[in-house]
């Protein structure tokens, strides 16, 4: 496939994936129920999800065509203003989890609560990176270093994005019941998307062309 068409492919995955994670949030909601909390703070984070991906969508955009963007410019203004924030609550979110772990409630084996703990805050972790990475790289596509660590940022968070799909579909006994078969679907594709849109921005940036520096 050629450059052009590796980032029609990768854009095509994260306008996707953008639909699909505010339908998630809606989902969860709807399934959990409108006066559970917690299912609000889990759509709060859906919806905070989504907006940060369509700014990122537009900055990647631009990047994998060497088009540079101003620091003033508006998208990489609130991309950079509003990321931090959704890692904030996802590490909040985390925390009530692990705190809930580390209670001694759950009648879980606790080798699989600590795997699920230590996927969940590297998926957190690694997707604030890719934020991260892009926001300090999109101002200057001529730079290789902010484009390798680009690269190796969406590398990390393509297996890690796999492997929280994988613990969301798999139940562990004692800390949940089995999931239905709808939810099992929901869960699944939405995690194969993040996954699938990981990977081809990975090989649009990869196969993007990069200008010479001045």
């Amino acid at each position: 496939m050629t450059p052009g068409r590796w980032r029609s492919a990768a854009l095509a995955a994260l306008w996707t994936l953008v639909a699909a994670t505010l339908a998630l949030g809606a989902y969860s909601l709807w399934r959990a129920g409108v006066t559970d909390q917690f299912a609000w703070l889990a759509t709060l984070r859906a919806l905070l999800a989504a907006v940060v991906l369509v700014w990122w969508t537009q900055l990647l955009g631009r990047y994998t065509q060497a088009q540079p963007t101003p620091d003033g410019d508006g998208v990489l203004r609130s991309l950079r203003a509003l990321f931090p924030w959704l890692t904030s609550l996802r590490m909040a979110l985390w925390a009530l989890s692990a705190l809930a772990y580390l209670s001694g409630a759950l009648n879980a084996n606790p080798v699989a609560l600590t795997a699920i703990a230590t996927i969940e805050l590297g998926f957190i972790l690694a997707k604030n990176a890719v934020y991260g990475s892009l926001v300090r790289a999109a101002p200057h596509p001529e730079d290789p270093h902010a484009r390798a660590r680009l690269l190796s940022w969406l590398n990390v968070a393509a297996p890690l994005s796999l492997a929280l799909g994988v613990v969301n579909v798999v139940p562990v006994a004692g800390l949940a019941g089995a999931p239905d078969a709808v939810s099992l679907t929901v869960y699944g594709l939405h995690a194969l998307l993040d996954v699938a849109a990981t990977l081809l921005a990975l090989k649009a940036v990869q196969t993007a062309p990069q200008p010479r520096p001045a």
